[in-house]
């Protein structure tokens, strides 16, 4: 029997997240969204058996059959004219429901890992087409570096070089945020986001200072209003010495800080775990 084929996966952070208030035919909403891989890392291991199962350590809290990975597994094989009789692990490290991509990184993880053990390449168009079935940040993760994805979040338009940044992450203590909650309460009260053009001409051109300076997220007052505790969190961030810029990712509950230095997200995070107890993280963009 073959070994298991093991793909380590990193999460997410938005550095542009523009939702706009068209929708396309599928009800999405069309979104620019930037994003930079970041070093808080899953590990998917996939291996042979009699049939397809799906474990997460610690358990994912739904039915493994409910889950992306379970999705990937069963549309890939589909599209292969395969039997999914793998056996996959995921050894979760990212928080879910927390606008770091950890669920859609699993499900690219399992699609990458699957793809190189069934000898077809992850940026086959049938592997990005179920990428894209499965969720909006799925195919990021095939090949995930800084990125602009675009329709529903869901076409990979441009990369960009990496740029190594220090990054402090913070979770409230309340529990995930709802993305469909989080579009709801756009819908209600939303405004145009801002152009992404800025963001992508730093990120071509290696300007970190220009990152910082373009940081936007307008699904931020929609996560900030569902949970308060998301604002207070950002806020806090943005007020701390040797943080840049500080900004919700995705649809919460996470924000970063851009720090100045590794020492200083090091500092950040210490302070935001012992202060108030929030989870938080001393990290990078994958460079």
């Amino acid at each position: 029997m073959a070994a298991p084929t093991v793909v380590t996966t990193p999460c997410k952070i938005n550095l542009h997240l523009g939702v706009h208030r068209e929708k396309d035919e599928r009800g999405y909403h069309r979104v620019d969204s930037v994003m930079a891989p970041v070093a808080l890392f899953d590990v998917v291991s996939v291996e042979d058996a009699p049939e397809l199962s799906v474990s997460f350590s610690p358990e994912l809290g739904i039915p493994a059959e409910k889950s992306g990975v379970w999705k990937a597994a069963t549309l890939l094989a589909q599209a292969l004219g395969r039997r999914p009789d793998v056996r996959v692990r995921v050894d979760a490290r990212i928080p879910e429901r927390a606008g770091l991509g950890g669920s859609s990184a699993d499900a690219g993880a399992t699609l990458r890992a699957l793809a190189e053990r069934w000898g077809v390449d992850a940026r086959d168009p049938r592997v990005v087409d179920v990428a894209r079935r499965i969720g909006a940040d799925v195919a990021f993760f095939l090949d995930p570096r800084p990125s602009l994805c675009v329709g529903a979040g869901d076409v990979l338009e441009r990369t960009f070089p990496a740029l190594e940044l220090s990054l402090a992450l913070v979770m409230p203590h309340a529990e995930g945020g709802s993305t469909p909650a989080a579009y709801a309460e756009f819908d209600r009260a939303g405004e145009e986001p801002a152009s992404c053009e800025g963001m992508c001409e730093a990120l071509a051109a290696g300007d970190a200072a220009g990152v910082v300076a373009c940081l936007h997220n307008n699904l931020a007052p929609a996560a900030c209003a569902l949970c308060p505790e998301v604002g207070d969190v950002v806020a806090w961030l943005g007020e701390q010495p040797g943080a840049l810029a500080a900004q919700v990712t995705g649809s919460g509950t996470c924000s970063f800080a851009v720090c100045e230095s590794e020492a200083a997200a090091e500092e950040i995070a210490a302070r935001a775990a012992s202060e108030h107890g929030w989870r938080a993280w001393a990290t990078k963009t994958l460079a």
